[in-house]
């Protein structure tokens, strides 16, 4: 039996593949990843010597499902069937219930949003515990996510509301990086250079927001001089509703989470 079995293996479960064995929650021969296309698991061989392949699961104690939505309760039907003794799910929109009933057992489940700078160790996850899971079963998921970036717990129903911040989050930073980067072209600049320039503010941003250098608030009134360039630019973007664009843009996508698990 395997210590531990990911049941996908696309950029989610490769991420916290690769997290897992870098912080040594678990060891190369603890773990089994179940991936039903044969070149994607030639790719993950390729990338994780030693590790264990499957295109199906196989008996293991702790499965992680990291499928698409659309397939996992199948994924939790067939990895209790194996000897799954707890899942933890990252499936977007599948609630807790689903899973259970597709578990059809009192096997504990924990479900979680994560997001995919997951990949470089810079996640942001949050963790809803299932009718059957106890704080032991959230401390383990708790473990597993946090070799990946940060971890917070919530009720279940905030899962939706997380998914349209922080899940979905990351391709909102990478438009407005895009759009900044396609601005400075527009304004002038070479579009190699625009591009550079446009993430690495990007980058240093949110290197001080996590810094703890101060509020986002406190940090865009530092830089804010009293009728300079930022203030007109900041004023502009007031005036078109950008606060409006993003709250809308949010909604969106937690409602899309919700239709997802209905």
């Amino acid at each position: 039996m395997f210590a531990l079995e990911i049941v996908g293996g696309g950029r989610m479960g490769e991420a916290l593949l690769s997290g897992l064995l870098a912080a040594g929650v678990v060891a190369v021969a603890e773990v089994v990843v179940v991936e039903v296309a044969a070149d994607r698991r030639d790719e993950l061989a390729s990338r994780f010597p030693g590790v264990a392949l499957s295109a199906e699961p196989v008996e293991a104690a702790d499965v992680v499902v990291a499928t698409k939505p659309a397939g996992a309760a199948d994924a939790v039907a067939a990895a209790v069937a194996a000897g799954a003794q707890r899942v933890l799910s990252i499936a977007a929109g599948v609630t807790t219930a689903t899973l259970e009933a597709a578990a059809g057992t009192d096997l504990p489940v924990v479900r979680c949003m994560p997001n995919t700078p997951a990949l470089v160790g810079q996640g942001a996850s949050a963790v809803a515990a299932g009718t059957n899971a106890t704080a032991d079963d959230l401390d383990w998921a708790r473990t597993v996510l946090g070799a990946v970036g940060l971890v917070v717990e919530v009720p279940e129903d905030q899962l939706d509301a997380v998914t349209g911040v922080s899940g979905s989050g990351p391709a909102y930073v990478f438009l407005f990086a895009e759009a900044l980067r396609d601005a400075g072209v527009a304004a002038g600049l070479p579009p190699d250079l625009s591009a550079e320039l446009a993430v690495q503010t990007v980058v240093g941003a949110a290197a001080l927001l996590a810094d703890g250098q101060g509020t986002p608030e406190e940090l865009r009134a530092a830089v804010t001089s009293p009728n300079g360039t930022t203030e007109a630019a900041v004023r502009r973007f007031e005036e078109l509703g950008l606060r409006d664009v993003v709250a809308q843009a949010v909604q969106a996508a937690t409602d899309r989470s919700r239709e997802l698990g209905a």
